[in-house]
């Protein structure tokens, strides 16, 4: 891989990134990209008010050139562009200024905040001393209303790709008051919380997704209409097709609380007994096997856990993940084993 391409994977958390924004939005202008969905207008927000500074909001795709220039009035003989208000409160105090949806201006927008970004100046007026300036937008290859940014206006800004991290989002989600079901879900599959924007314009799970889910169970429950129907429609209705269906069969199956995965594989008795909350589990478990993901767990209790299993269940385990389960701590005839069930 070559360094420039090396450069456009670097990313960092919303976390990260709002503390990056606190220490140097007041001389440097940032650009938060990330797919659809992840949180970057809230962490704006939420930056600026922990930072005790108001913050006025642009969208950029409701605004025309004039609206970031100012119109002209006749002061004497002279013709002297007023900035909105927006733009330039009259009280010379320092503020958040967020322009959403940067990449999304038309390029003559675009062109009128070059000056905004780099000197802070509107025309031949100057933001007030400390104003943040921090854009936001989707990436092209998210599929979202997208334009092509000039090499001037991304050389006048600081860009900080975005990334999910799970972790973060189960702090903000406890906090958030998010349902415990949804919660407990991500724990289990934690590629739910985020999955690729399709290439069809249909529901797609994210961040504000399973919020916006969890704030809708909340309205069905509290109002008495929360059963299985109105439940897998709020549900195909936010987020992806497979976490949607699986989502529901737990909730069906009455299976509001899980453990931890460690615990399944130290006490294989407590697997689910119904099918989909079992198979849900199991799979959880492969995926976090897959990616190093679990923690401390004795070599006898691996093994234990996996003699336990029917053939189905070491197969949906196993298969291409023999050397992951021995580096475990699965004794010689323990990997045979495994190795043998996983070729039948």
């Amino acid at each position: 891989m070559d360094a420039s391409h090396s450069a456009l994977q670097q990313t960092v958390t919303l976390r990260q990134a709002k503390k990056l924004v606190q220490c140097m939005a007041h001389e440097q202008s940032f650009l938060l990209l990330s797919p659809p969905g992840v949180g970057k207008s809230e962490m704006v927000f939420q930056a600026a008010a922990e930072a005790g500074l108001p913050c006025q909001s642009l969208l950029g795709t409701q605004i025309a050139p004039e609206d970031v220039s100012g119109v002209p009035r006749i002061v004497g003989e002279r013709s002297v562009f007023c900035p909105p208000r927006l733009l330039l409160p009259e009280n010379p105090q320092s503020f958040c200024l967020f322009l959403d949806e940067l990449p999304a201006c038309a390029p003559d927008v675009q062109k009128a905040f070059y000056s905004l970004l780099l000197e802070r100046r509107l025309g031949e007026h100057t933001l007030p001393a400390g104003t943040w300036v921090v854009a936001a937008g989707n990436r092209q290859q998210d599929r979202a209303l997208v334009r092509a940014m000039s090499s001037a206006l991304v050389n006048r800004v600081t860009i900080l790709n975005l990334r999910v991290d799970v972790e973060e989002w189960q702090d903000w989600a406890r906090k958030a008051g998010i349902r415990a079901d949804i919660r407990n879900y991500i724990s289990f599959m934690p590629d739910a919380l985020m999955r690729e924007v399709p290439h069809e314009p249909q529901p797609f799970s994210t961040p504000r997704a399973w919020a916006l889910l969890s704030q809708a169970l909340d309205k069905a429950e509290t109002s008495g209409i929360l059963n299985h129907e109105t439940r897998r429609a709020l549900a195909f209705g936010r987020l992806s097709a497979e976490d949607a269906a699986v989502f529901c069969a737990l909730a069906e199956e009455t299976v509001s609380t899980l453990a931890s995965v460690e615990t399944y594989i130290e006490r294989p008795e407590a697997l689910p007994k119904g099918e989909t909350a079992r198979w849900f589990v199991l799979n959880a478990i492969r995926q976090n096997v897959a990616a190093g993901r679990l923690g401390k767990i004795k070599p006898r209790a691996v093994a234990r856990f996996l003699r336990s299993l029917p053939t189905e269940s070491q197969l949906t385990l196993l298969t291409d993940l023999v050397e992951q389960w021995g580096a475990l701590g699965a004794d010689k005839a323990m990997l045979a084993l495994l190795r043998t069930v996983t070729k039948q």
